[in-house]
Protein backbone atom coordinates (compact mmCIF):
# COMPACT_ATOMS: atom_id res chain seq x y z
CA UNK A 1 0.00 0.00 0.00
CA UNK A 2 1.48 3.33 -1.07
CA UNK A 3 2.14 5.71 1.81
CA UNK A 4 1.58 2.98 4.37
CA UNK A 5 2.32 4.10 7.91
CA UNK A 6 2.75 2.20 11.14
CA UNK A 7 1.00 3.93 14.04
CA UNK A 8 0.09 2.29 17.32
CA UNK A 9 1.82 -0.89 16.24
CA UNK A 10 -0.45 -1.37 13.21
CA UNK A 11 0.12 -0.57 9.56
CA UNK A 12 -2.58 1.08 7.49
CA UNK A 13 -3.23 -2.26 5.75
CA UNK A 14 -3.71 -4.02 9.07
CA UNK A 15 -6.19 -1.36 10.16
CA UNK A 16 -8.11 -1.66 6.90
CA UNK A 17 -8.27 -5.43 7.41
CA UNK A 18 -9.82 -4.88 10.85
CA UNK A 19 -11.97 -1.83 10.13
CA UNK A 20 -15.22 -3.67 9.47
CA UNK A 21 -14.87 -5.71 12.66
CA UNK A 22 -13.95 -2.51 14.52
CA UNK A 23 -17.07 -0.71 13.30
CA UNK A 24 -19.22 -3.72 14.19
CA UNK A 25 -17.75 -3.85 17.73
CA UNK A 26 -16.31 -7.31 17.16
CA UNK A 27 -12.70 -6.69 18.23
CA UNK A 28 -11.35 -7.55 21.65
CA UNK A 29 -10.25 -4.70 23.90
CA UNK A 30 -6.56 -4.83 22.90
CA UNK A 31 -7.24 -4.94 19.15
CA UNK A 32 -9.83 -2.17 19.44
CA UNK A 33 -7.34 0.00 21.35
CA UNK A 34 -4.63 -0.56 18.73
CA UNK A 35 -7.02 0.39 15.89
CA UNK A 36 -8.16 3.49 17.77
CA UNK A 37 -4.56 4.53 18.44
CA UNK A 38 -3.75 4.14 14.75
CA UNK A 39 -6.83 6.14 13.73
CA UNK A 40 -5.85 8.96 16.11
CA UNK A 41 -2.41 9.15 14.52
CA UNK A 42 -3.18 8.53 10.84
CA UNK A 43 -5.30 11.12 9.05
CA UNK A 44 -5.78 8.96 5.93
CA UNK A 45 -7.13 5.97 7.84
CA UNK A 46 -9.22 8.20 10.11
CA UNK A 47 -10.79 9.87 7.08
CA UNK A 48 -11.46 6.54 5.35
CA UNK A 49 -12.79 5.03 8.58
CA UNK A 50 -15.16 7.96 9.05
CA UNK A 51 -16.43 7.63 5.49
CA UNK A 52 -16.92 3.89 5.90
CA UNK A 53 -18.73 4.41 9.21
CA UNK A 54 -21.07 6.95 7.60
CA UNK A 55 -21.74 4.62 4.66
CA UNK A 56 -22.49 1.64 6.90
CA UNK A 57 -24.76 3.76 9.10
CA UNK A 58 -26.68 5.12 6.08
CA UNK A 59 -27.05 1.64 4.60
CA UNK A 60 -28.34 0.21 7.89
CA UNK A 61 -30.85 3.06 8.21
CA UNK A 62 -32.01 2.55 4.63
CA UNK A 63 -32.44 -1.19 5.09
CA UNK A 64 -34.30 -0.71 8.37
CA UNK A 65 -36.70 1.69 6.66
CA UNK A 66 -37.30 -0.57 3.65
CA UNK A 67 -40.85 -1.86 3.43
CA UNK A 68 -41.36 -5.52 4.07
CA UNK A 69 -42.28 -7.63 1.04
CA UNK A 70 -45.96 -8.43 0.46
CA UNK A 71 -47.38 -11.41 2.34
CA UNK A 72 -47.66 -13.50 -0.84
CA UNK A 73 -43.94 -13.03 -1.54
CA UNK A 74 -43.00 -13.93 2.04
CA UNK A 75 -45.25 -17.02 1.84
CA UNK A 76 -43.72 -18.16 -1.49
CA UNK A 77 -40.22 -17.62 -0.13
CA UNK A 78 -41.01 -19.62 3.01
CA UNK A 79 -42.43 -22.43 0.86
CA UNK A 80 -39.36 -22.39 -1.38
CA UNK A 81 -37.04 -22.59 1.60
CA UNK A 82 -38.96 -25.58 2.99
CA UNK A 83 -38.41 -27.61 -0.19
CA UNK A 84 -36.06 -30.57 0.23
CA UNK A 85 -33.15 -29.85 -2.14
CA UNK A 86 -32.89 -33.58 -3.00
CA UNK A 87 -36.40 -33.46 -4.49
CA UNK A 88 -35.14 -31.02 -7.14
CA UNK A 89 -32.75 -33.59 -8.68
Amino acid sequence: MKGERVVGGLSCGQVLDRLSDYLDGELDVAARGAVEEHLRGCDGCARFGGELRATVRALREHLAAAPSPPARVRRRLAEALDVDPRSEE
